[in-house]
């Protein structure tokens, strides 16, 4: 059995970044910080922020480049993908990504980013996900956030990625 999900809660370090690939498929990129505090030996407060790179196709990017901001606190769930390339100055380079499966907005209304959206899933709940929150918004998609019936037609390629 295999397992590659990643959960993380922060906030975003930048506006997501919306384009299309030449197939016509919608990315959205942007980063998430999040934070680690602890207390060392000394009794002493430390911190460490760690910067995710988040990549979001079709609706959800749509979505994420409408209603994402910089500064906005969101939970994204998905998977690790990291890619590799070679560079300009002949250097292999890697990245590490996290392609967005679900995201959730967690700002209130009036508060964080400032604007309207309250906390909601990109998709309707499942049966077994009853949300906590019952009064708020669920964004009702026309289509499934992973795409059609067949994964595999979906597929895209890094080379494909104008940026």
């Amino acid at each position: 059995m295999n397992l590659n999900k990643a959960m993380i809660i922060g906030n975003l370090t930048r506006d997501p970044e919306v384009k299309n690939t030449p197939s016509g498929q919608t990315v959205a990129t942007f980063s998430i910080a999040t934070n680690f505090v602890w207390t060392n030996q000394a009794g002493q407060k430390q911190e460490k922020v760690e910067f995710h790179n988040i990549v979001a196709w079709r609706r959800l990017a749509e979505i994420c480049g409408q209603y994402l901001r910089k500064g906005a606190k969101v939970f994204i769930e998905g998977r690790l993908q990291t890619r590799d390339w070679l560079g300009q100055d002949g250097v292999k380079r890697y990245r590490t990504e996290i392609i967005a499966e679900n995201m959730i907005m967690l700002d209130r209304a009036g508060g964080g980013a400032g604007y309207g959206a309250k906390a909601a899933p990109t998709r309707p709940p499942m049966p077994e996900e009853q949300p906590s929150y019952p009064n708020e918004p669920i964004i009702d998609l026309e289509q499934p956030v992973g795409g059609g019936s067949n994964p595999e037609e979906e597929e895209i390629e890094v080379e494909n990625i104008p940026f």
